[in-house]
Order: C-alpha cells, then sequence, then structure tokens
C-alpha cells in the first residue's frame, strides 16, 4: 500500500504538469506565439524546461492535451441545446454560438491545422469537428432544406470554421462584421 502512494502522487504531479504546460500551450497561441518554444511554454506554466520535454517528448503528446482542454472547454457550448424553438430563430442562434465559439477557438485551431499533414491524431480530429460542424447544422434546419443537397453543402461550407477563418484573418472583418456578413449568407440562402 505504501507503495502506490508515492506512485500516485508522482503520477498526480505528472498529470497537473501537463494541464499546466497545455493550458499554458494553449495561452501563447491565443495570444498570437503560434509556435511557442520550449522555453516560452515552460515559464508561462511555472515549469522546468526538462518537464516540458519529460512529459511531452513529441509534438504529437502536446497537441493531444491541448485539444483535449479546447474540447472540454467549448464543446459544451457548441453542442448545447438551443433556446429558439422556430427553425429560423434556432438557425439565428446557431450563428452567433458559432461565432462565439469559432472566434475562441480561432489562433488554437489555426496553430495546429498548420501541423495537421503530420498528425494522424490532429487530422482525426479535424474530420470530427468538421462532422460537428455539419451535424449541429443540419439539426437546425426543416427536412425540406435538409433535403436539398446543394443548398446543405452551401450552408455547410459557409457556417464553417474555415469560413470564418478566412472573414476573420484574409478578410480582416471584425467578429460583428464576419457574423453580419453569416447573417446576410444566411438570409440569401434560406429564402
Amino acid at each position: 500500500m505504501a507503495d502506490t502512494l508515492p506512485i500516485d502522487g508522482r503520477r498526480q504531479r505528472a498529470d497537473a504538469n501537463r494541464r499546466r504546460i497545455a493550458l499554458a500551450m494553449l495561452d501563447l497561441v491565443r495570444e498570437g506565439v503560434v509556435a511557442p518554444s520550449a522555453d516560452q511554454v515552460a515559464e508561462h506554466a511555472g515549469v522546468g524546461r526538462r518537464t516540458v520535454f519529460r512529459l511531452f517528448s513529441d509534438m504529437e503528446g502536446l497537441y493531444r492535451e491541448m485539444h483535449a482542454a479546447m474540447v472540454e472547454r467549448l464543446a459544451p457550448i457548441f453542442t448545447a441545446p438551443l433556446a429558439a424553438t422556430a427553425w429560423r430563430a434556432r438557425v439565428d442562434e446557431m450563428i452567433e454560438r458559432r461565432a462565439r465559439v469559432f472566434e475562441e477557438m480561432l489562433p488554437i485551431k489555426s496553430g495546429s491545422d498548420a501541423h495537421r499533414h503530420h498528425s494522424q491524431f490532429l487530422q482525426a480530429e479535424h474530420k470530427k469537428i468538421t462532422k460537428l460542424q455539419r451535424d449541429t447544422l443540419t439539426a437546425v434546419l426543416p427536412a425540406a432544406v435538409r433535403n436539398e443537397g446543394e443548398r446543405v453543402e452551401a450552408l455547410d461550407l459557409t457556417f464553417s470554421f474555415e469560413a470564418w477563418r478566412r472573414l476573420r484573418q484574409e478578410q480582416r472583418l471584425t467578429p460583428k462584421q464576419a457574423e453580419s456578413v453569416w447573417r446576410l449568407m444566411a438570409e440569401a440562402l434560406l429564402r
């Protein structure tokens, strides 16, 4: 019994440090540091540089932990039931929610997408996020719209993270302007 306590204590400390390192990495990426150095991460997490390398011998592990922290925070917001009952009001609510979630995801997902081609984990998670986006979109649409294949494809593209990223980064719109563009596109596509 006495032998398990130190191991459990070390494991708990390692888990806590792993979490702090992942959260530090997320904070740095949110602050605009696309590829933080081990020194920056260690300083921000309040751990030694060796701890960063010991706990994350590869970037894949760090991205897994970062992704888990991001999903833990944002998935409940993204998948929470919508309050509106009329389908057009539900689309409006979905737009507002996606704008908020995607804005928070923007620096993190942009950073991880830059490494996605090197990581099977990130590729698999990207597919899951893309499917979740489509599923939550089609859930708010009436059957008549869901049965129009091309319209669903246009809506899926319009309200995707990639479209949000383009509006915010390439077109340099503010979050409010980007959300207004989404509303205009919804109006055009849902006539």
